[in-house]
């Protein structure tokens, strides 16, 4: 059992991020902002605090070491597609905001030198990561506009199908990716946006992995050895992960984390389906989970459960392809003791405490993570040296 109640481990693990970034993989705060207060940052004071309402704040993601941060900028996947790309860009205005009204706090990064730049500052390095294809309506020149306004990398599905993708969590139509899905792939590699397979299913997991130029990441995902969640990596995704040189960013999410958490969670989607609700439409599934909750108490994930899929990770992909993406704010429990983005030295000082040397934290505190965009970087730059943006359209390629 992982032992973090010694303040040392605590303290070493906070002076090692302080000289190294810890870049997580995935907070929904955006999406928190919109539902709470549409976006009325005088409503949801960042600086003042916000723990009544939120996993996020700047004190706690100061407390929490944070040194860069993907925010997400999701969208439901079972919205039309052009109120998908309309949220999106709300969603990246909201984020562009946020930066600009906490300027001391926020940096927006676009690059890897970026992220070293604005954490050497002493702030929070933001990226922006669009989770789910539905957010480009199928339009390869629409993934062109996000990238220019800062998205980093795109989860090619959220918890539905989309035209050319299969969902984790949705029965597959397509046995992974299109011939469209291959093309966005191949444009996300061009222009140099990572290709983010959280979510995805493992058959699109595996597609997209043969065909990805550059190196892929999991924004926020676990192993599905550990728990046997379809929203997690089998082994062998693991293992062409390590292959391709990416990096899974492992996860808090406790029906990701913990068996007995899974369990519940596909109880109470077959109990959703049973009243006619689709358990993956967020919007009516959330507040009937929470309702269903009431007679059948959620089990409790502990910190020993997500050290457990980083153990594994590191077994079967190794040291060099490991993060981490906590899902703040993107879910409305976490495990014991990690309640909030206060709680990653907890995570880090365990992982000490398990003999794992300050090299390997910092690789998976953001140093792995750095790697992989460096790479999709480069790719883009000799990319574009032989072919010019894609004009394809799914009508041609798909029928």
């Amino acid at each position: 059992m992982a032992n973090t109640d010694t303040s040392s481990s605590l303290d070493h693990v906070r002076a090692l991020l302080a000289q190294h970034p810890l870049i997580d993989g995935h907070n929904d705060l955006p999406w928190a902002a919109r539902d709470l207060v549409q976006y009325d940052f005088d409503k949801l004071d960042l600086a003042a605090g916000t723990a009544d309402r939120t996993h996020t704040d700047i004190v706690r993601l100061r407390e929490g070491c944070v040194g860069g941060q993907f925010w997400s900028v999701y969208v439901p996947s079972n919205l039309p597609g052009s109120a998908a790309v309309t949220q999106t860009l709300e969603q990246i205005d909201a984020v562009h905001q946020m930066i600009g009204r906490w300027p001391d706090t926020f940096g927006l990064a676009r690059t890897a030198d970026e992220v070293e730049s604005v954490f050497a500052s002493g702030r929070v390095a933001s990226l922006l990561g669009a989770e789910g294809g539905q957010s480009i309506d199928s339009s390869l020149a629409v993934l062109r506009m996000i990238y220019v306004l800062g998205v980093r990398y795109m989860t090619l599905t959220h918890n539905d199908n989309n035209p050319w993708a299969d969902s984790a969590t949705d029965e597959p139509v397509h046995g992974g990716l299109t011939r469209f899905g291959v093309e966005v792939v191949r444009e996300m590699n061009r222009i140099g946006m990572l290709v983010d397979l959280s979510h995805v299913s493992a058959d699109t997991m595996r597609a997209a992995l043969a065909v990805s130029e550059a190196p892929v990441i999991f924004s926020h995902s676990s192993a599905r050895a550990v728990c046997d969640y379809p929203r997690n990596a089998p082994d062998d995704v693991l293992e062409t992960l390590r292959d391709k040189n990416g990096v899974i960013m492992s996860t808090f999410v406790p029906g990701f984390v913990s068996q007995a958490c899974a369990q519940w969670r596909n109880d109470a989607a077959d109990a959703a389906r049973d009243a006619g609700i689709t358990p993956t439409d967020l919007g009516a599934f959330g507040p009937f989970a929470d309702q269903w909750a009431h007679e059948h108490p959620m089990p409790v994930a502990t910190l020993d459960d997500v050290i457990a899929h980083f153990v594994h990770i590191r077994e079967v992909a190794g040291i060099d392809h490991l993060g981490v993406g906590g899902d703040f704010d993107g879910v409305s429990v976490l495990p014991e003791g990690l309640g909030d983005v206060s709680a990653y030295p907890k995570v880090f000082a365990a992982l000490h405490d398990l003999g794992w040397s300050d090299e390997d934290l910092t690789k998976v505190a953001g140093g792995n993570v750095l790697r992989v965009l460096r790479d999709a970087e480069a790719v883009a730059r000799d990319l574009q040296t032989t072919r010019g943006p894609s004009v394809a359209t799914i009508e041609e390629l798909d029928g």
